[in-house]
């Protein structure tokens, strides 16, 4: 069946943006600092297997997952790569991570005598990443733990390689305290615990300079196109392109309401709507009701009216009849509108605007040139 026959939304991922994103990262990296890709959440809702694959194609050869059951699903893929998950080490899925090569990134003691453990069992080393907590309060050893370990490191006996890593809080705030006060304590952690090479920044912490760059870097976000440097000039590329086709044009009555709750009343004559298929369950967040705003070729049109489960409504008023018409596409994510400005409409950050995108849009990959 052809795309014009089929398909009422696309969404295209250019993977040679992705590359160019990652050089761009790699680029302010000096010499001997590696630069990992994060593809956690399926690469951020563009598609794990792909982007992956991309970037090993230029040379990435670290990448980070969130669950062991991504790691198993790109190790294929992935047969030369070191895979870390971030989410540790469950109970019950040793063996899961040791068949698959999966390192797994461990977030307390007791994940720790888990691994360890396991190496013990199979009677020689295990690769491991070693999460410390130094201000987010979420995954990783507190301080208290850190001390533990510290004043006994025969508990990594058993672990090699090793990589030590910590996650900023806010390091898309670059000039924000708790940036300099978590370096701070990850280099007096990292002084009191067995010499091994350590990872530090994300995306945004690549930008805050050398000092917080270690020996690996972690990027995510800006290989999508996420800019790093909220109040800065993005030096990202974009990656997507999301476009949903026009079901129906129809001309409005002043007075006349719009969408769900009627919180869009038409208040002049003359008036155009039209009708796209695309809404929250395809990821447009219901969030952007009222402020969210679409191109049609180079016409700014502003969406109209609540967001449906599948549909949304734009004004098309003034627009010639032969470019707004049923089966025009409208660009939501695109040249003319980044992620950025697509996600604060909503009150959002790009993250959740991609990985809400979902599997309902037909998919283009744009292979590199």
């Amino acid at each position: 069946m052809s795309e014009t026959e089929s398909s009422s939304s696309r969404l295209t991922v250019d993977l040679g943006a992705v590359q160019r994103n990652y050089r761009r990262v790699a680029a302010e990296l000096g010499r001997g600092v590696e630069c990992a890709a994060v593809v956690k959440a399926d690469a951020y809702g563009l598609g794990a297997p792909y982007v992956a694959t991309a970037l090993a194609q230029i040379g990435a050869r670290s990448f980070f997952v969130a669950q062991v059951e991504e790691g198993t699903a790109l190790r294929p893929l992935l047969p030369d790569a070191q895979i870390f998950v971030l989410n540790g080490l469950q109970a019950g899925l040793e063996s899961e991570c040791e068949r698959h090569r999966l390192t797994p990134v461990l977030n307390s003691l007791g994940e720790i005598e888990l691994w360890t453990a396991h190496s013990r069992r199979l009677g020689h080393s295990l690769p491991a990443a070693v999460h410390l907590d130094t201000g987010m309060n979420r995954l990783g050893l507190p301080g208290y733990e850190v001390a533990t370990l510290a004043a006994e490191p025969e508990r990594l006996q058993g672990l090699a390689p090793l990589l030590l890593v910590s996650h900023l809080a806010c390091a898309d705030l670059t000039d924000h305290e708790a940036n300099s006060r978590q370096l701070q304590l990850f280099r007096s952690c990292r002084r009191q615990l067995p010499n091994m090479p350590a990872s530090f920044a994300n995306s945004s912490g690549v930008f805050l300079g050398p000092d917080y760059h270690f020996d690996m870097v972690r990027p995510g976000a800006s290989l999508y196109g996420v800019n790093p440097l909220p109040n800065d000039l993005n030096p990202m590329v974009q990656v997507v392109q999301l476009e949903a086709k026009i079901l129906q044009v129809r001309d409005v009555d002043r007075g006349t309401t719009v969408g769900y709750g009627a919180t869009h009343r038409i208040e002049n004559a003359g008036v155009r709507l039209a009708t796209i298929a695309i809404g929250y369950a395809e990821g447009y967040l219901r969030s952007a009701c009222g402020r969210g705003f679409a191109f049609l070729g180079d016409h700014r049109v502003n969406v109209v009216g609540r967001v449906s489960m599948d549909l949304i409504t734009i004004d098309v008023t003034g627009i010639p009849e032969n470019e707004a018409h049923p089966g025009a596409w409208v660009e939501l994510i695109g040249p003319h509108l980044d992620v950025d400005t697509v996600a604060e409409r909503a009150g959002t950050i790009g993250y959740e605007i991609l990985t809400s995108l979902g599997g309902h849009h037909r998919r283009r990959y744009l292979e590199p040139s």
